[in-house]
């Protein structure tokens, strides 16, 4: 899934800036190619690669029979790493995937 990256936030992930969120939100981090690589709790796979200085691509993979307290912790690190990377909030970036839908840019 493509992700908008905020003005003035693809800064932060330049160089290592991208791996290094990874790594304070996930911890262990590859990089396989151009695409960075990590797991963490009920997602046990994540990559992420920049697409531009705008769109950020990132598909996660998800355990289906993770306990709920491993979901729930999952989606609370999920969701502050994408703010991060992004630059925009969950309620953010949710307005915007909803916005593009309806231009039928999805």
């Amino acid at each position: 899934m493509d992700y908008d990256i905020k003005k003035g936030n693809y800064g932060n992930l330049e160089g290592d800036g991208l791996k290094k969120m990874m790594e304070a939100a996930f911890g262990h981090v590859k990089l396989e190619g151009d695409v960075y690589v990590s797991s963490y709790g009920a997602m046990t796979r994540i990559e992420v690669k920049v697409l531009s200085k705008t769109s950020l691509d990132i598909n996660a993979v998800t355990d289906k029979g993770a306990p709920p307290d491993a979901a729930a912790d999952t989606i609370k690190k999920w969701n502050e790493f994408l703010e991060r990377a992004t630059g925009f909030t969950s309620k953010e970036r949710r307005n915007r995937l909803q916005k593009k839908a309806k231009e039928g840019k999805l």
